[in-house]
């Protein structure tokens, strides 16, 4: 969220911003599937069913990447365009909310487990 909003008010050149963006990629790509694949061998259906969107999140994206055959998700040319810029952003901002809701559940969840027991 903050490399968008510092690429909007220009503080800092697309490409420079747009390299630690891209290491970034990997791990919210992967992370969403392990915890599938735990909560899958746990047996956590209804905790797996939530986090179910991420991964399919990631294979629309992937599917619907640039037609050039790039695999990167932010390109530092397209990526100045202020309608991609704001889409971004927004994504962003919803990844962010998930994975802070996410967090609540799971911490609650951590603690009706720890008082049952």
């Amino acid at each position: 969220i903050i490399a968008f909003d510092e690429l909007r008010t220009d503080f800092k050149n697309p490409i420079d911003q747009s390299n630690p963006v891209r290491a970034l990629v990997v791990p919210d790509v992967l992370h969403p599937r392990a915890l599938c694949l735990m909560f899958m061998c746990a047996g956590e259906w209804v905790t797996l069913g939530l986090n179910i969107p991420p991964p399919l999140l990631h294979l629309w994206r992937f599917f619907h990447r640039p037609a050039d055959g790039s695999e990167v998700m932010y390109d530092p040319v397209s990526v100045m365009n202020a309608d991609i810029l704001s889409y971004c952003q927004n994504e962003s901002w919803c990844k962010l909310a998930f994975y802070l809701l996410s967090f609540f559940y799971y911490l609650y969840s951590m603690v009706y487990a720890l008082v049952s027991f």
